[in-house]
């Protein structure tokens, strides 16, 4: 990967650029600032986010030669920058950002081809998965190209002021709702486990597949910045009386001043489709106003037709698709 210049296509190369891409290790995060900067401008401007943190965590991880990756260069500028990580058998392309002032499908693409021909070649990768959000353009198209099976999703917004929660029925006497405690770790994990094991999330993101990865999930969405900053009182369980096994859950982050995201919701296979879900987000929307939020923020699946129409109804609208793709040996992604 490092040094390659690729050999482009007249139509796509444009009329001068001279583009080679080298190895992150090989690079400061000095010489890739500025698309951080102009990656933090549109998180802030076209999703509420401030990305600042987990940018700052890409340039300790850039500095320290310890994130693998890859940057496209011309004349000594970067035009854009990935990385991804190894865990087990699975390889993440964890970011990807091509700056507005380049051209952004023929860097992306030598970008993602770079880090899948590197990903395939190291022994034992059995799978590799990418959720990226774009900023200028699509990818997936490139993801297709190279092989990885697409799964639209969308990222959906709700003004607080503006939210329209249908009536919310009373819960089952056999159910207790509680806010979020650290010891329900593992029966979060089953819950988890059990709500995906046949929902097409669990094909994007294989640790719903067993308790142990999903309890590496929740780990990094409660303890480590995942997904912004963990807000345990608009974070609730669903819990039968007398027992520590859950029925349901809802996860929220603070990812900006007065804007929240909601990292997880799920219900436990048989009690779904009883309302559980919309109660659950009716007691983060209320825990939120109380804490003077203005807005909350959530992806889900485009093929999740009934949470799609559930958050339509309370008032979330789509403000950006994106792709999540998975790669598979043998093209069976």
């Amino acid at each position: 990967m490092m040094g390659v210049t690729p050999n482009l296509d007249a139509r796509e190369r444009g009329p001068t650029i001279a583009m080679s891409i080298v190895d992150l290790r090989q690079v400061s995060s000095r010489q890739i600032e500025p698309l951080l900067a102009e990656e933090a401008q549109h998180w802030r401007e076209e999703l509420r986010w401030d990305y600042r943190p987990s940018l700052n965590l890409i340039k300790k991880f850039v500095d320290a030669k310890s994130l693998a990756g890859c940057v496209a260069m011309e004349n000594g500028r970067a035009l854009g920058y990935s990385f991804y990580v190894v865990e087990d058998r699975k390889g993440l392309i964890g970011g990807l950002h091509v700056s507005a002032q380049s051209p952004q499908l023929v860097v992306a693409r030598q970008l993602l081809s770079g880090m899948l021909e590197t990903l395939r070649a190291i022994p034992g990768i059995e799978r590799i998965e990418a959720q990226l959000i774009p900023f200028g353009c699509g990818f997936e198209g490139v993801l297709a190209e190279l092989g990885f099976r697409i799964y639209p999703r969308q990222f959906m917004l709700l003004e607080l002021d503006r939210a329209t929660l249908p009536p919310t029925p009373l819960l089952s006497p056999g159910l207790v709702l509680e806010r979020w405690d650290d010891r329900q770790f593992a029966a979060c994990a089953r819950l988890i486990q059990l709500a995906y094991a046949n929902h097409t999330d669990g094909e994007i993101n294989d640790q719903y597949r067993s308790e142990s990865g999903a309890l590496k999930f929740l780990k990094n969405i409660v303890i480590l910045p995942g997904c912004g900053q963990f807000l345990a009182p608009a974070s609730f369980v669903l819990r039968a009386p007398h027992s520590h096994e859950l029925v349901g859950a809802v996860l929220t982050s603070t990812v900006a001043n007065l804007t929240g995201h909601t990292t997880q919701i799920c219900v436990m296979p048989g009690y779904q489709r009883h309302g559980l879900g919309r109660r659950l987000i009716a007691a983060t929307i209320s825990a939120l106003r109380e804490r003077g939020y203005t807005a909350l923020s959530l992806t889900v699946t485009s093929s999740n037709l009934n949470a799609v129409r559930l958050y339509d109804k309370i008032g979330f609208t789509t403000i950006k698709t994106f792709t999540a793709g998975v790669w598979l040996p043998g093209g069976h992604g």
